[in-house]
Parts: C-alpha cells; structure tokens; sequence
C-alpha cells in the first residue's frame, strides 16, 4: 500500500482498470504520504474528505466500464486555480478566506474525467518568483537535499514540483507565465510541459499576466503528461483566447520514432559563463536525438537576447493591471480601519497588507511602465520586440526544423534563501532560457535528463511548433528513453 503513490498515471490506470487497486486505496496511500511529508510544505490546503469522496465515485465509474483514463487518479492542484468551496489563496494574504463559489475549466474537466483532488498546493505568490520563497505559506521545499541544505524547488509551481518528485500524488496542475512549470520540473528531476497558448482554458485560473499565462500538466514522466495534457485541452467558450480547435491523441503520438526530425540547436542560448555542466548536458541531449535518427542543425534566434527584459516588462504591466481587482471590498483580506479612514484609505492599506514585497515590487514596475510618458518607451517597445521574438521561431519552424533544443535551466537547484537579499534580478536570470516560449505563445516541455556532480536533476527543455504537442511530447519521449533518467530523491521529510 505504500507504494502505491510512487505509481505513475499509466500504471495506475492500467493496475486500476484490471481491478488490481480501487481509487480508494490510491487516495489512501497518497493522503499518508502528504501527511508524513509536512516538512516539505508542498501541500497547503489538504482535502482528504473530497478525495475520499471522489475516489468512491471514481471506483463506482470503474465498476461500470465508465473509466477515463484519469479516472481514480490522485492529483494535485496549484493554489492557482479555484476549486469550488475549497481555499484558493494564490499563496497570498489578499485571498485570505476566499473560497470560490466556482470551478476552473481545467479542474472541472480533470473531475469529470474521474480525477481525485488530494488537496491545494504550494506556489510563489500570484505566481510571481522562481523559488517559491514568496508564498503566504512559507517556503516549499525540494525533495531532493545536498547535506544539510534546503533547496528550493522552483517557482512558481514549487509545491506542484516538490509533491510529484516526493510520490505525494500522481501528477499535479501547473501554470506557466515565464517558466513557472518548466523550471520547477528541471529542478526536481519531473517532467513538465506548457502548451500552446490557447491549448487549455485559463478560465478560473488567477490571473498573473493573461497574454503569457498557461496551464499545463507536471508528472512523472512524459506519458503521464500526455494522458494529463488530454484531460486538460480543449475549447472553452468563457475564455475568449482559447483555440477551437480539435485535441490530438497525445499519448497515441507516444511511439519514440524521430527518424527525420529536425532539432534545432540555437546559438544565442549559448551564455557567457553557463555551467560547464550544463553545457555538456546540452551537447548530451544533442547526441542522444541525433542517434535515435533526428537531423540536428544549428540555427539562429537573434532577438532571444531581448526576450528578459521585454518579459519584466510586459508580465509586470499585465498584474498590476489583473490585480487591480483586489481591493478589500468584495472578498479576501480587508485592513483594520482607523477613525476617519475612508474608501481610499481601505484601498491602500488592505493592498499594502495583502501583498507580499515581490508582488508589490512588479504592480509598481506595471504601473510605471504603462505611465503616460514611459507606455511608448517600454511597453509598446516590448511588445514590438515580444514580435520579433515571434518571428525568429516562426522563421525557424517554416525552414523546417520540429522542434529545438535548449537547456531548461541556468544552473541546478539553488538553497533556499541564498538569493532572498540579492539582486532581484538575479532571481530573474532563472528565466532566461523559458520565457522565450511564452512571449512566442510555443509548446515547450522539460524532460529529466542528467545529474550534477553534487547528485541534482538538471533538465534540457524542447521547444515545438505551435499547437503540435503531441509531435513536441514524441521527441520528449524519445529524449527520455535515450537519458534513461530513474533517480529519486533519498526520503529525509
């Protein structure tokens, strides 16, 4: 029984269709490993009563040949996301009891497909860092642990990160705005892949900066995110930029065949200092699609040098006007008035209480930027550069390149609070190789597919062409097979 969390989606739902497991003894086993794992704060809001519940219904649809592939399967949900009735905070003090009334597209589809919610986890704050050491909750915690030193688990999407690395469930909802799901996978030794932009409703899902963000899926491996991703996809009427269009069999694409692709290698993600380590994962991963038959060709992404600045430019400009809307008036955290205070006072103290600094931070760099006299100078001039950014892969994919081949992170897993008093952007600098994909709207996967000389997962991401996942998550599967990677982290929580 205790195992049984370590399962993957496929596993599980091949064990649970030939009634080797019920969904109830899943659940079970996943709500004892939360409960033993406080100590990574992965989970903040758990809801083992739901779980339980759906775990019931889920093994009465399996009992009827009713089953999903998802059916009976323990998830877990990014505090991003609002679950009716349940707490969805966004890990920030402005949210502070609020419990939706409503339910995401996304979860609404997982829970029709069978789904078992174990409970709300971890994340940076509205989404907003890279370390998830700006959530109200405190700091989650990666499972993977050199000595003494906590490490963190990336951001935003650390505790979706640390709770599939730790076996607490079997797969966990992401959102990606610069990287948020992508970083997290590669320091944890998970997969995880953003779609195209439109591939899943962003409806019900807290906005940070609604041109970038993206939910997508984070497990155990590539498979896993196919059969998730499919749950996750499709058409959503209330979200004006959702693509109608058909969604692919994603885990049908699954044959590990790349004789004829090309992968693209670009010159600009060559950085002046990166790791020797990373670099020669990157030269790895190069060889390992080229033996399994790929045609590598080197090419050229000019504007990629721009891509960090427009990003702080644009994403920041989006929250501050998305959080406009937290105010104190209608839900969430409300300031303790003084004698006299009026309307305008309330707006201000409740905002200044209910944000944390980093939050803060980019609503003002938003405001600024969209300023009269500064809106032409840097906002404008981002998305100008946000195009041609676009164009450079547009340009790429119709020479004929598939899919391109990057390394996923600057660096492995840094200590908690070794960046907590430096340069904000040195915190930043964890983009670098991300937010290209989201400016340009692109599908882009991070696969486990190496360790560092101190014994951590270091990640290489693929990036595709647009609204091709199921190719994208194809070659991510031949990467995967071709890396072998097996490691999990030692069990110290």
């Amino acid at each position: 029984m205790s195992d049984l969390s370590k399962l993957t989606i496929a596993a599980a739902r091949d064990a649970l269709r030939k009634g080797d497991v019920t969904s109830a003894e899943l659940t079970a086993a996943c709500l004892t490993a939360i409960d033993a794992a406080d100590a990574l704060n992965a989970f903040v809001h758990k809801t083992p009563e739901v779980a339980k519940s759906q775990a019931d219904a889920a093994d009465q649809r399996l009992k009827a040949g009713d089953a999903p592939d998802l059916c009976g399967i323990p998830l877990g949900i990014k505090d991003l996301f609002c679950t009716k009735g349940v707490a969805s905070q966004a890990a920030s003090r402005i949210l502070e009891g609020f419990k939706p009334e409503y339910e995401s597209t996304v979860t609404t589809q997982l829970f029709d497909a069978g789904a078992v919610m174990l409970g709300k986890l971890n994340m940076d704050e509205f989404a907003m860092g890279s370390s998830n050491e700006t959530s109200v909750y405190g700091d989650a915690v990666n499972p993977w642990k050199i000595d003494d030193r906590r490490l963190t688990p990336g951001g935003s999407s650390g505790g979706s990160a640390a709770a599939v690395a730790a076996d607490l469930c079997l797969g966990a909802t992401g959102t990606d705005t610069g990287g948020s799901i992508r970083q997290p996978a590669a320091f944890t030794g998970i997969t995880g892949i953003k779609p195209t932009y439109g591939r899943v409703s962003r409806w019900g899902v807290v906005a940070f900066a609604s041109s970038l963000d993206q939910a997508g899926p984070m497990t155990k491996d590539v498979r896993d995110s196919a059969i998730m991703l499919q749950a996750m996809s499709g058409f959503d009427p209330k979200d004006s930029t959702s693509a109608n269009l058909p969604v692919p069999d994603f885990e049908a694409a699954l044959t590990g065949d790349i004789r004829g692709k090309v992968i693209g290698i670009p010159r600009e993600y060559r950085m002046d200092g990166m790791p020797s380590e990373i670099e020669k994962l990157w030269e790895d991963g190069t060889d390992m699609l080229r033996d399994a038959g790929a045609e590598v060709r080197d090419i050229t992404l000019p504007h990629t040098k721009y891509a960090l600045p427009a990003y702080y430019v644009i994403a920041p400009a989006e929250a501050s006007s998305n959080l406009a809307r937290y105010d104190g008036v209608r839900f969430g955290h409300r300031a303790k008035l003084a004698q006299g205070d009026g309307i305008t006072e309330m707006y201000e103290k409740t905002r200044a209480e209910g944000f944390g600094p980093e939050v803060q931070r980019r609503v003002m760099v938003g405001t600024y930027v969209l300023s009269a006299g500064f809106y032409d100078a840097y906002y404008n001039r981002a998305r100008k550069v946000r195009a041609l950014i676009k164009r450079d892969f547009d340009q790429v994919f119709a020479d004929g390149v598939d899919a391109i081949l990057t390394p996923a992170t600057p660096s492995a897993a840094f200590g908690l609070g070794e960046m907590k008093n430096a340069d904000p952007i040195q915190m930043y600098l964890n983009d670098v190789f991300t937010v290209t994909v989201n400016l340009a709207g692109l599908p882009g996967i991070s696969v486990p597919a190496g360790m560092d000389a101190k014994g951590l997962p270091l990640g290489l991401q693929l990036i595709g062409r647009p609204w091709e996942e199921a190719d994208l998550l194809n070659v991510a599967y031949a990467l995967e097979r071709s890396a072998g990677f097996v490691a999990k982290p030692d069990k110290w929580w």
